[in-house]
This record gives structure tokens, C-alpha cells and sequence, in this order.
């Protein structure tokens, strides 16, 4: 069964399909399980991605049959990703990286967004749901493309996407315009991420918008969060059947993380036995998450800074309300925290809970940083990454060093590096272009890392809608009467 962070005078328990639904609970409150299952590590050793997908995934939705769980696991898993495994694990240096961009879409966005669709389908018919659902959802990269791709064979199901007007880019930019149609309406806030999800946030919680049947895309969804916990026991056990770690052997995870979720996953996948030491949060310029680890205080009073891993240009991390739940299990003092938040713009952890937070280690990387390990980790390995994957790789090499923790550690790559290829022209030491794809031919030229067709087939430019943030309530609440008629 599933409840809300926050306390409410009602208390609110539902079945896995109903928060499924739901998207975000009735109080403003994420959905978590009122406990976090445990699994035994030596049942999955020798099962595919899907059927590890099946055991983690059948711990958690209560009111699935197995019948139904394996639908949606062969379904969402199938000849979309263009890896029969979905996820790759590739050695370098000294760490492995996790590849989690075999989707359509190139993101790992498309690993959870695969799945979340059908879960929500199933979760339509054993609630007898037969009305037309819209999705809303936000965007700072990657979920809007994933999530547009994921749900465009859904039945009755429309959505609408929110992104930072110059908050992504060119490339994701173009990839949530490609999907825009009857099901579909894809608009960009003249904004930053955070104002593009405080929209949808308000919208979930306004009274005025529950005749319109909203769920989510976003992380903030329990079904968007539950499948990325299976590629941390994937890996996991890529690593021992590679004889890189020993049976019981812990390891580090270095995960690139804005809104928290992915590096959530994480946390979930250790509660439920996996043998982690440490989950190295990365942010890269907007790190509010490196503080608050080390201060155990959150502050979103600061300045907004545009980056080259746009994905992760955020203030407001979402997902740690979740986190503050699993550590206190105190939804009123989850509940007081996140009135802080959007009262004062921030919050104190109370000094009795600062040593839950001890496997979660903090650190950023500075544009410099991000751009030199680029080059770093091509010129050493001829292996090319993505700006987010970059981040995470400094922050981690600036961990290691500094702990002198030689715990062997898995670097989630979160992007294929084909959607930020001005970023990485730059990186790589040759001349700006202002076109995408002159950029995309000159990095082709320079690493021969192969282009994927997805991105060849965006030259096409496309019709962009914004919307100003003082008028987007408004329009919202029209947009959605018009999507329902």
C-alpha cells in the first residue's frame, strides 16, 4: 500500500494502481510504500533484464497480478531499445559506466517511460477507469521526449509538457516537437525548470483542475520512479558475472541528479538489500543538493544558473521529500518542511536524523570541470560521453580523491552524448558552430562514435509555442477545458 509524505487529518492509503493514477496525492504529498520490500540478492543472478524487472516490480505493485506485471515488462522491453540487455555496462579507467540511453529517445528517461504507460493502463482496468486521462508533466531535458514517445500508443490518454524556454537543448528541443499532434501539446515556459514544475504542481493541487483526470510523467509518479530501481541490481550483477566485484562486495554508485529521482531509485535498491556504500549525489553549477548534504539544510534562495547539462538545472528537487520520509517517518514533520520550502524557500533537517543521511555523499562539478572531463575521459579511452555523465564523473573523481574510498563505483550515464553536440564539440577543443547538426558531423568526424538515426531525423525545425509564467495558470486552465471537449 502506498501513502503520502505529508500528514493530513484524512489519512490517505492506497493500493499501488490508485497512486499509479493519482500521479501525486490529494494533499500535495508524494506517494511511498508504507514499507520498502527486501529481496534476496542470490534469487536473481542468472535472470534476464525483464525477468529482474518482474521480481523488483512484483515487490512493489500490491494489487498487480503476475500475469499483468509480466504484460507490461515485455511490453515496455522489447525491440525499441536498441540493446537486447536495455541497459549496457562498459569499463573504463577505474570505474564502469552504466549506459542507460539504448531507448528511442536516447535518455535514460525512456527506461522508466517505457513502463509507465502500460502500468498505468493496467492500473486504468483494475480500477474499472475508462475516462480519457491527461498526462502533465515538466521538463528540464529528457521526461518530455521520453514521455511523449512512451505514452503516443496509450488509449485515452492525452498529454501536455512543459519546458524552460531556453532551459534544454536544440536537440531535446526538437525531439518533444516531433510528437506534438491531437494527443499532444508541447509548450514552452518563459522560465526555468522550477517554474515550469510549480505550474504543474499547482495544477494537481487546485481543486478547479480534478474534473480534468491529471496524472504525471514526472518522478513525482510512483510508477515512473519504481522500474529504475532494477538497473541498479542489473548492474550490480553485470559486475559479479564480470568478475569485477565478490559476492556481498559493496560498491558506490555516482548517479547525475536534478529533480533526485534516479539517485532515489538507488536508495530504494540498497533498503531493499542491495550492497551499496555510498550514492555519490552530482549536481553540476545549481548545487543545492552538495549542500544540503553537507549542512542537512535545503536552501532554493539562490541564483539560477544555466548550464551545459541542462537536465539537471534545478532548484527544487522533488524526490527528496520522499527521502525525508524514508529517513523520519514523519509525515508532519514532512509536511512542516515543505511548507518552509515554499514559504520560506528553505528548510533545517533536525540535528536527530543527520546521521540517516550518511550513505549519500554530496559533490558538484563546475562547467571547467564538466568540459575537461569530456576530453579527459575520450582522449584516455576514446569513449564518448554526455555533459550530465561528465558531471558525474568529475564529481566522482573528485570524491575518490578526496576520500581516498577506493570502493570499486558504477557512473550513471544518463544521455546519449549526441543530444548536447555543441557542448561537446567545445569540450573536445574544436571551434563553436552555431548549427546542431554541423556540430553532430564534426564530433562524428572527430571520434567516430556513431550517430544515432533518431537524431538525423530532426533537421526538420518545428512551430514553437511559449507561454510567459503569468499567463500559464490561465492558459493551463483552458488548454486542459479544450483537451477534455
Amino acid at each position: 500500500m502506498y501513502k503520502s509524505t505529508r500528514y493530513s487529518d484524512e489519512p490517505i492509503l492506497k493500493p499501488a494502481s490508485s497512486a499509479i493514477i493519482d500521479g501525486i496525492a490529494s494533499n500535495g504529498g508524494l506517494y511511498v510504500p508504507t514499507s520498502i520490500p527486501t529481496i534476496d540478492i542470490n534469487e536473481l543472478k542468472t535472470l534476464t533484464y525483464q525477468q529482474l524487472a518482474i521480481k523488483v516490480l512484483s515487490k512493489y505493485l500490491d494489487d498487480f497480478s503476475l500475469e499483468q506485471i509480466e504484460k507490461v515488462v515485455y511490453k515496455a522491453y522489447d525491440t525499441k531499445f536498441d540493446t537486447d540487455n536495455i541497459v549496457e555496462i562498459k569499463k573504463i579507467n577505474d570505474c564502469n559506466i552504466l549506459e542507460l540511453y539504448h531507448g528511442p529517445t536516447l535518455s535514460f528517461k525512456d527506461v522508466a517511460l517505457s513502463a509507465l504507460p502500460l502500468l498505468l493502463d493496467e492500473s486504468k482496468i483494475i480500477n474499472n477507469h475508462n475516462n480519457n486521462t491527461i498526462i502533465l508533466t515538466a521538463t528540464s531535458g529528457d521526461t518530455g521526449s521520453g514521455a511523449l514517445s512512451g505514452f503516443s500508443q496509450s488509449p485515452n490518454v492525452k498529454m501536455v509538457v512543459f519546458y524552460p524556454t531556453e532551459g534544454v537543448s536544440k536537440i531535446q528541443e526538437r525531439q518533444m516537437l516531433s510528437f506534438k499532434g491531437n494527443k499532444a501539446s508541447v509548450i514552452a515556459i518563459n522560465g526555468n525548470f522550477d517554474d515550469a514544475q510549480a505550474l504543474v504542481k499547482k495544477a494537481f493541487n487546485d481543486k478547479d483542475f480534478q474534473c480534468f483526470n491529471l496524472s504525471s510523467a514526472n518522478s513525482i509518479n510512483i510508477g515512473r520512479l519504481l522500474p529504475q530501481i532494477v538497473y541498479y541490481f542489473y548492474s550490480y550483477l553485470k559486475m559479479l558475472e564480470n568478475k569485477e566485484i565478490q559476492e556481498g562486495e559493496k560498491i558506490n554508485f555516482c548517479v547525475p541528479t536534478g529533480n533526485f529521482g534516479d539517485i532515489l531509485a538507488g536508495y530504494l535498491a540498497k533498503e531493499m538489500g542491495l550492497p551499496i556504500n555510498k550514492l555519490i549525489c552530482a549536481s553540476n553549477d545549481n548545487k543545492v543538493l552538495t549542500d544540503f548534504f553537507e549542512t542537512k539544510e535545503y536552501n532554493r534562495n539562490r541564483e539560477f544558473i544555466k548550464t551545459i547539462s541542462p537536465s539537471m538545472d534545478i532548484l527544487i528537487s522533488s524526490n527528496l521529500e520522499r527521502l525525508l520520509y524514508f529517513v523520519t517517518k514523519d509525515d508532519k514533520l514532512v509536511a512542516n518542511l515543505m511548507n518552509d520550502l515554499d514559504t520560506k524557500g528553505f528548510y533545517q533537517i533536525p540535528e536527530q536524523y543527520h546521521e540517516k543521511f550518511n550513505c549519500f555523499v554530496g559533490g558538484y562539478a563546475t562547467e571547467n570541470e564538466t568540459m575537461q572531463n569530456i576530453k579527459k575521459v575520450f582522449d584516455e579511452n576514446g569513449y564518448l560521453i554526455d555533459t550530465h555523465t561528465a558531471v558525474a564523473y568529475a564529481v566522482f573523481k573528485k570524491y575518490q580523491n578526496d576520500s581516498n574510498d577506493q570502493t570499486k563505483t558504477i557512473v550513471l550515464s544518463t544521455a546519449n552524448p549526441y543530444k548536447f553536440p555543441k557542448a561537446i564539440l567545445s569540450a573536445l577543443g574544436e571551434n563553436q558552430v552555431n548549427d546542431e547538426f554541423e556540430a553532430i558531423k564534426k564530433v562524428n568526424k572527430m571520434t567516430n562514435a556513431a550517430i544515432p538515426q533518431v537524431i538525423l531525423s530532426l533537421k526538420e525545425t518545428f512551430e514553437k509555442c511559449v507561454w510567459e509564467k503569468e499567463d500559464s495558470y490561465n492558459n493551463l486552465k483552458s488548454l486542459l477545458k479544450e483537451m477534455s471537449e
